[in-house]
């Protein structure tokens, strides 16, 4: 039995939850600048748990943490040090925590399955804040970005999450430095998803099928997919990770509508299709992890589960 069938037996499709950002920005919060969503672990740390307790009524089996854009770099430049940092990092798991114990405390006689809690870690590129998360464009070796990536993913797994979410890799190189990087830490399970520029290539234009055969055989990966990725391009990634592992795949591209790093927003997306609509075709080509990124929100989990035929909200 693999990780997910002994988390959720004879659940044929898993629902992930969608955007934190877009959700806390209707919100009305402002979280311009380099932390973030994460910057409300610190301000407003409450309204991260009601978004986690909200997307978990909506139909969710899996939150995952307001960590994607924190690192110890972008906390210092905010003026926050080291141990308030990682206080603030394991505080994300605790809220989300918090939010399950709630949710589970009138589901528990359902029909559903225990919640899981992904932590959250995005690329450098994040850090970066230009948009690179979007190119892979950054210039630092193997070992420089395991660095990077150590510190944070140690102080996650003390807060004791059920798995890390690696999102929104957009390079080769950074892809295979999460794959050393993970076996310095035997006891964690992670997937791994990757921002794509089209239906067969990552950002930085490795064909996505080089990467799947190559990360495959990775015993603590236990999904492989495509996140903030046009939906258009979703049901060939799938093809192309299909062909190449037998492990489970997770996909949650965005809305369909484009960032633009220069001008900081959100750009019309060229197609239009219905998400909800994309998704069943996502589940009949092999997904069997659904979720949103940027610019979802509870809504659409909402109806992403009552159009997979999943079970009843609350």
């Amino acid at each position: 039995m693999n990780f997910w069938q002994s988390h959720f037996p004879n659940q044929p499709t898993i629902l992930l939850d969608g955007a934190l950002s877009t959700e806390l920005e209707r919100l009305g919060y402002d979280i311009s600048g380099v932390l973030w969503s994460a910057k409300l672990l610190k301000t407003a740390p409450k309204s991260i748990q009601q978004l986690h307790y909200d997307y978990l009524c909506a139909g969710a089996d899996i939150i995952t943490t307001a960590t994607y854009q924190a690192s110890f770099q972008g906390f210092a430049e905010q003026g926050i040090d080291r141990k308030e940092a990682e206080g603030l990092l394991r505080e994300s798991v605790i809220l989300a925590k918090a939010a399950r114990k709630q949710f589970w405390e009138a589901a528990e006689d359902s029909n559903r399955h225990y919640p899981l809690i992904a932590a959250s870690i995005g690329p450098y590129g994040a850090y970066l804040a230009d948009g690179s998360e979007y190119s892979g464009n950054y210039n630092l070796s193997t070992n420089e970005l395991i660095h990077f990536h150590r510190d944070r993913l140690e102080c996650l797994l003390q807060a004791q999450p059920d798995l890390i979410a690696f999102e929104t890799i957009p390079s080769y190189k950074e892809a295979l430095a999460i794959t050393q990087l993970l076996k310095q830490f035997a006891a964690a399970k992670a997937w791994i998803s990757f921002s794509c520029k089209d239906g067969t290539h990552i950002s930085d234009g490795t064909p996505l099928s080089r990467l799947v055969k190559e990360i495959q055989n990775s015993n603590q990966i236990v999904a492989i997919g495509v996140n903030c990725t046009a939906p258009v391009f979703v049901s060939s990634l799938i093809s192309e990770i299909k062909g190449n592992t037998d492990k489970t795949i997770i996909v949650y591209p965005n809305s369909g509508e484009n960032w633009d790093a220069d001008q900081r927003c959100w750009l019309p997306a060229t197609e239009k299709s219905s998400y909800a609509q994309l998704a069943v075709e996502w589940k009949q080509a092999g997904a069997t992890i659904i979720g949103g990124c940027c610019r979802t929100g509870v809504e659409d989990i909402r109806v992403l589960a009552k159009n997979l035929e999943m079970k009843s909200n609350y």
